[in-house]
């Protein structure tokens, strides 16, 4: 069984008075579908699906046919009575306000990452498409008010999706949930099973005559799907492959080059839907457990020189950041940078606590440890509140809960212990993070290496999740918080990741010990990574870029840091002050928080959302839940499993079986993501440019050791070769446009587009080219560059200066190894060449190895076998213009390929 989804790749308008018609079509363009959406009904959404799979000639049938009738009827002979109104790569939703319904759709996209042949996408730009006729459209004045209110929330800023690769769930979902085998699901599936819904979907693979395939899909896991509510209203009309899901947070991808052998380090993080916000307006949990700023950051590895994820490696580590699960909050009326802490409700019995770790019971497992980094000791109360309120929260659930299963609580002070000049800040969380990967494990998609079991490893040996037949599972979770969520924890994050990041390398067979060390130019790339996501998701929740970065808790940041992280400060509090509360407006609007509706207070109008995010605020909840069994029973039973990855009848039916015929891109993934029958360009195949270790962090000097976990000294590194912001290599720069949201209106030296939003930190380091000659820049006094050819020494380039005479030492020991060689091989030319005339002293190669056939004399050629001679004589024939005849299988896929491409 095998994961899949179809590909709505090119979505075109075909446009009419009455009606519009949406064409979409797979990545391949063998497959279409085609949407009726009805322009005569002012404000109802009425669209059909006509159940039919088309192929490219039916398609330009069906559009040749209604514009020719459409014309006839209209009595427009000289004019067409169809035209194509956008092109687009999707469907993002439709969404009303006080008039008619409109459609956002995706107009541009780009290539972010790579996951098994999965290509992950950043929305560059939207379209939005008002549906009804002008003659029948009924105007309000306050309608063009709601539509900038909801095109605030800026959907080309860090807004993925993919086609075929479930962005909300994890890959350890991914590849366990939708790899079991085919018998478990007939039972349970058989209602949910969407086959019958396409009429001639099925007859297609019986008139095809090969044997099909089934493929399992999932349903998304909404709470990080933000387009929802947006597809809610046609979820039940349309087919399931004209839904595409969008996630909000952060993705980025790095290329770790391990002596040639290439490792994609992808960081996805996913910010919950609920309960969503902006800094000071959303704090603490609603009544439903869901807090303010959740993210879900999950860091994956693979091998990328296998794709598939049949045959491939893969690894990958999920950890949480998310506001204490408290009814907390922040008055900011008093304009101060650090309002007073308020809790709104007392909740003896951790109510709101218990709803929240239920749900990451359910979705993770058992241990969830909590990693609290708020302050303890402060002259006046502030963060201690929370700090107080947590632990007898905690110590009130774990009583209740199995010894084994209990909540792990671990308190650290990070503040203080940056101030002391004592204690290195990143060495304890080092201690920390070991603790925790050892407690959850982590996913990997292989079982452990011969090697590991020779050899085997302390570290490893302790190491906690699952281990199956297949490989390992992280069971359980890290939830790190401080106050905002934003600095303090994501360096804790990288900390627990760069550990995490060790064991994944250590499984796939890439180091031999399971420890990075610092300056390598692997722990490099993941800093970067992570910072390039600390950064994004602090201006999507706090309005600005990371204040105090990793580089500043290990205090080696340059002096000029101190007045950036001045700037951030103030750039956060003035988005904090002034902007923040338009920004929660448009996201309560665009989530669905928020229906207007004729009649009623309208959004600006609210003096407060507190009551859309509260839902027990306005009505009685029918349920109340026990004191004492505050959680699932169903979840605590398969503990320490995740409720959400065990086979069991609620699970099942959320999966859904559909049978693919077995030449088509759902289940061929290579010929999906190369397209071998088409002619492509290495600009389409090959867009996606990523940060390369070799290239961004090696030095450039031959003679280092160009393995990415060297140390190396601060000066050594690539990046450091060039000090400049223009000669910044535009690959780099690439990724890092994609990896920020827009910025406040008060950053100066940040564009207000999402063009050029990368880290601060980072502005005034360059990087070399790989094709360009080292340069030295100088800043004259007009501050103009100039630019020098610098010509290395000979000592920094081999290691060697020739010009120098020979050390004694040296001397002797190539006086020695010249005796060894003429010594060793003088041999009797007789023995080699009979029939030649004799001579004495003549050098005879002997074998030196114990493999006389093979070495570094002699080299035996390889045997090939019949089937490989056969296939290089019929390629040496192509050439000459002796065509071979073509075998049945190929006969057979060309004859598919052509059905299905022009039939």
């Amino acid at each position: 069984s095998q994961s899949s989804s179809s590909e709505i790749l090119s979505s075109a308008w075909s446009v009419l008075l009455l009606r519009y018609f949406l064409v979409g079509s797979n990545n391949a363009e063998t497959k279409y579908r085609v949407l009726k959406i009805d322009r005569t009904e002012p404000k109802d959404l009425v669209i059909i699906d006509d159940r039919h799979v088309y192929t490219q000639q039916e398609v330009r049938e069906l559009l040749g046919r209604l514009d020719l009738g459409n014309r006839t009827k209209m009595g427009q002979k000289g004019s067409s009575g169809l035209f194509r109104a956008v092109s687009a790569f999707g469907v993002v939703g439709f969404v009303r306000f006080l008039e008619g319904y409109y459609i956002v759709l995706i107009t541009k996209r780009r290539k972010m990452a790579d996951i098994g042949g999965h290509a992950i996408y950043k929305v560059e730009d939207t379209n939005m498409i008002y549906i009804p006729n002008d003659s029948v459209r009924v105007t309000h004045p306050d309608e063009a008010r709601y539509i900038r209110i909801f095109q605030n929330v800026d959907l080309s800023s860090n807004f993925y999706f993919s086609y075929s690769y479930d962005l909300s769930h994890s890959l350890q979902y991914n590849l366990t949930v939708l790899r079991m085998p085919l018998e478990m699901l007939k039972s349970e599936t058989t209602q949910n099973r969407q086959e019958s819904f396409d009429i001639f979907e099925d007859e297609g693979l019986i008139t095809q005559g090969g044997s099909g395939v089934f493929g399992i899909c999932s349903k998304p896991y909404m709470k990080y799907v933000w387009n929802g509510e947006l597809l809610d209203i046609i979820k039940s009309t349309v087919h399931r492959d004209w839904l595409l899901y969008i996630i909000h947070g952060f993705c980025g991808q790095s290329k770790l080059l391990i002596y040639g052998r290439p490792v994609y380090v992808t960081l996805i993080a996913r910010r919950s839907s609920k309960f969503a916000g902006t800094r000071f307006l959303k704090r603490g949990a609603n009544c439903e457990g869901d807090v303010a700023n959740e993210v879900e950051t999950e860091q994956i590895l693979c091998d990328a020189s296998v794709m598939s994820f049949t045959a491939g490696s893969y690894s990958s580590y999920v950890q949480v950041r998310g506001s204490v699960p408290l009814y907390w909050s922040q008055d900011i009326s008093t304009m101060m940078p650090k309002p007073p802490i308020t809790l709104d409700q007392a909740d003896p019995f951790a109510h709101v606590a218990a709803l929240h770790f239920d749900q990451m019971f359910q979705r993770f497992g058992s241990p969830i440890i909590i990693l609290n980094l708020v302050k303890e000791r402060e002259k006046r109360k502030h963060e201690r509140i929370l700090s107080e309120e947590l632990v007898a929260a905690v110590t009130y659930l774990n009583q209740f809960l199995p010894p084994e299963h209990t909540i792990v609580y671990i308190p650290w002070d990070m503040a203080k212990y940056t101030k002391s000049k004592l204690c290195n800040v990143l060495d304890r969380l080092n201690v920390i993070a070991e603790s925790v990967v050892k407690k959850t494990g982590f996913f990997v998609n292989r079982p452990d290496s011969y090697c590991s079991i020779l050899r085997p490893d302390e570290k490893w040996n302790e190491l906690g999740g699952c281990v199956i037949p297949t490989g390992r599972l992280q069971t359980g979770i890290l939830r790190t918080n401080c106050v905002d969520c934003l600095d303090r924890t994501n360096t804790a994050q990288f900390m627990v990741g760069k550990c995490a990041l060790a064991y994944q390398l250590y499984s796939l067979g890439l180091i031999d010990k399971p420890n990075l060390q610092f300056d390598t130019d692997a722990v490099r790339l993941f800093e970067e990574l992570y910072e390039d996501h600390g950064d994004t998701l602090s201006l999507q929740y706090g309005g600005s870029q990371l204040v105090h970065r990793v580089k500043t808790y290990r205090k080696i940041a340059p002096w000029t840091q101190h007045s950036k992280d001045i700037m951030q400060t103030l750039s956060r509090y003035y988005s904090n002050a002034f902007s923040d509360a338009d920004r929660q407006d448009s996201i309560n609007l665009f989530l669905g928080v928020f229906h207007p509706t004729e009649g009623k207070p309208h959004l600006w109008e609210l003096p407060t959302d507190f009551y859309l995010h509260h839902k027990n605020t306005m009505r009685l909840l029918p349920t109340r839940r026990s004191y004492t069994y505050w959680w699932t029973p169903e979840v605590i039973k398969h503990l320490p499993l995740p409720y959400d990855e065990v086979i069991c009848a609620a699970n099942l039916k959320k999966l859904i079986v559909k049978k693919f015929h077995k030449y088509e891109e759902e289940i061929d993934i290579h010929n999906e993501f190369f397209r071998p029958y088409e002619l492509s360009s290495f600009d389409d195949t090959f867009c996606l440019a990523m940060t390369s270790s070799a290239r961004d962090f090696m030095p450039k000097t031959v003679g280092i050791d160009p393995s990415p976990f060297t140390v190396r000294k601060p000066d050594e590194t690539g990046k450091s070769v060039l000090g400049n912001k223009s000669n910044r290599e535009e690959a780099v720069l690439q990724r890092k446009t994609a990896a920020s949201a827009p910025p406040p209106p008060s950053e100066e030296a940040v564009s207000s587009s999402s063009e050029d939003d990368s880290g601060t930190d980072r502005e005034e380091e360059g990087s070399v080219s790989q094709r360009s000659t080292p340069v030295k820049m100088t800043d004259a006094g007009d501050s103009a560059k100039v630019t020098e050819n610098v010509v290395q020494p000979m000592k920094e380039l081999y290691g060697i200066n020739l010009s120098d005479g020979l050390s004694e030492e040296d001397f002797s020991i190539y006086s020695r190894f010249v005796q060894l060689g003429q010594s060793q091989h003088k041999q009797d030319k007789n023995s080699q060449q009979p029939c030649s005339r004799c001579s004495d002293g003549v050098i005879k190669l002997t074998p030196i190895s114990a493999f006389s056939q093979d070495n570094i004399y002699e080299v035996q050629p390889p045997r090939v076998d019949r089937k490989s001679t056969e296939i290089f004589q019929a390629h040496i024939q192509a050439s000459q213009g002796i065509m071979q005849p073509l075998g049945k299988e190929d006969s057979s896929m060309y004859r598919e390929y052509i059905r299905n491409r022009y039939l």
